[in-house]
């Protein structure tokens, strides 16, 4: 008999934490099932509230494990990939030193592959997402932080020692006078491009303002608590001249990013993640536009510049497209 094509993805954030049943073509075959992570009660409760997601998620999908291939499970945070442990992420505190791929591969008798959530996500995008069609991509995530992934030719740039992708940290800047990151450097792409430090850029913009009055500025007087990324581009996509400055700075910082891995990688295609790309094709042509005037010409000429098509749901299908590669043996 042959072996079942479907594989359970599972995407662990520092908040919830969803999977579903992907099938080999990458199908969903339920809305994911969604759980409250609580990192706070204790890794063993996080581990066992895994299972309980997985356990849901096939049953979501009307099957049994016996139809379930193998596994893939994506976390945050400092890794282990190769020894499957996760050492000390930051927004899964009090966690240490956690055996995920290996609890999860004995409490279901299924192999388990574990990853990176930002190279899962990277690897949904390349299997079948954005990038598709495409041979080599990389993935910049942009949320709280950056986030990223690289994809040759089927596999994914983990790197010797579980950081390859961490394209959040780039130096865009000179370290002893760019922004500090979150990281403690200065410099970094995440510390210019995050959604949180656009954010923080539009704030100081604001002070030293000499432009024409702002309707953003004066949303951000009465609003100072609702004060987003996502306002800064609604603003932008009203002709407001400060948050079109704010815009236009961060396709620069995010070009200055794309250059430095096409310069390193080559990629087919770029892809651009995360709740910014909503602001749809004039942000995209920004980047695509600096990105040619700053990298090098000819594979710039080529290069493709893109926006992610999966959202939310590349985490687990990434972690799934994983799972699909080890049951494989690629």
């Amino acid at each position: 008999m042959a072996a079942p094509e479907n594989y359970v993805g599972l995407d662990v954030g520092g908040t919830t934490m969803k999977a579903a049943v992907v099938t080999g073509a990458g199908v969903p075959l339920s809305k994911p099932v969604v759980m409250d992570t609580n990192p706070e009660r204790g890794q063993e409760e996080g581990l066992e509230t895994m299972c309980e997601t997985i356990r849901r998620a096939v049953a979501a999908a009307g099957l049994t494990l016996a139809d379930v291939a193998a596994i893939g499970v994506a976390t945050p945070g400092l890794m282990d990939i190769k020894a499957g442990l996760i050492l000390d992420p930051p927004n899964l505190k009090p966690w240490k030193n956690v055996p995920v791929r290996d609890h999860v591969a004995q409490a279901f008798g299924k192999p388990t592959a574990y990853q990176n959530d930002a190279n899962a996500a990277a690897y949904g995008e390349f299997w079948v997402g954005a990038a598709s069609d495409a041979r080599s991509m990389v993935l910049f995530t942009l949320g709280t932080g950056v986030g990223g992934g690289i994809i040759i030719d089927d596999r994914i740039i983990e790197g010797e020692h579980s950081h390859g992708g961490e394209l959040g940290h780039l130096r865009i800047a000179m370290p002893d006078t760019g922004r500090q990151c979150g990281c403690g450097a200065r410099g970094c792409l995440e510390a210019y491009g995050s959604a949180t430090n656009v954010v923080r850029r539009a704030r100081e913009d604001m002070a030293c303002w000499r432009g024409p009055a702002s309707k953003l500025r004066n949303y951000y007087t009465a609003n100072d608590e609702d004060f987003t990324a996502k306002v800064i581009f609604q603003h932008a996509a009203e002709g407001d001249e400060l948050a079109l400055k704010v815009v236009d700075d961060t396709a620069y910082y995010l070009a200055l990013g794309a250059c430095a891995v096409i310069a390193t990688v080559d990629p087919q295609v770029i892809v651009f993640g995360g709740g910014m790309v909503a602001a749809g094709e004039w942000f995209r042509s920004k980047i695509d536009n600096y990105v040619k005037r700053f990298g090098l010409p000819f594979p710039t000429k080529s290069v493709k510049i893109t926006f992610a098509s999966l959202g939310s749901d590349a985490g687990f299908i990434g972690a799934a497209g994983c799972a699909r590669l080890l049951a494989r043996g690629k």
